[in-house]
């Protein structure tokens, strides 16, 4: 006699798959990138899935299903991995080589520094000063072209 019910797991299909018709969801995905990367609205901490569906003139579980279909992680996963795009930029920038990680944080748009770094970790392994040392060891002259141009 078994000890455990085993059932074999099945495949259920996400009912936000169905919220949207395709036409229309590639529509959105091609709005929603406008606005958070063309527009860099991933830079303000406050702009939250709530103001994309207002921008978007839809509401919020329509944008949910897009980000989670056609990007395949949700809105503050596809937000956050913009702010650390560009965090990455700009801690090997050597005309930012001064600013501490916590002025990083604040101008790609993280509310804390906590969020910063448990998502800088979470995409790249390592913490954004870990990052920033191991790019600077491996590259010590990359990123200043404009200071050789210069002189």
């Amino acid at each position: 006699m078994a000890k455990y019910n085993i059932t074999e797991l099945k495949e259920k299909e996400a009912h936000y798959r169905t919220l949207v018709s395709p036409a229309l969801m590639d529509e959105m995905k091609d709005k929603i990138l406008n606005l958070i990367v063309m527009q860099k609205k991933y830079k303000d901490k406050n702009y939250s899935a709530k103001r994309l569906a207002e921008d978007l003139g839809t509401n919020t579980r329509y944008v949910s299903a897009v980000v989670n279909v056609r990007f395949h992680m949700n809105y503050t996963s596809f937000v956050n991995k913009f702010r650390i795009e560009e965090a990455m930029a700009i801690l090997v920038d050597r005309r930012y080589q001064d600013l501490r990680i916590e002025e990083v944080s604040d101008m790609v748009g993280f509310a804390n520094r906590q969020s910063f770094y448990a998502s800088f970790y979470r995409i790249l392994g390592m913490t954004p000063r870990a990052y920033r040392q191991q790019q600077m060891e491996q590259h010590p002259n990359a990123h200043s072209k404009k200071e050789k141009k210069k002189a």
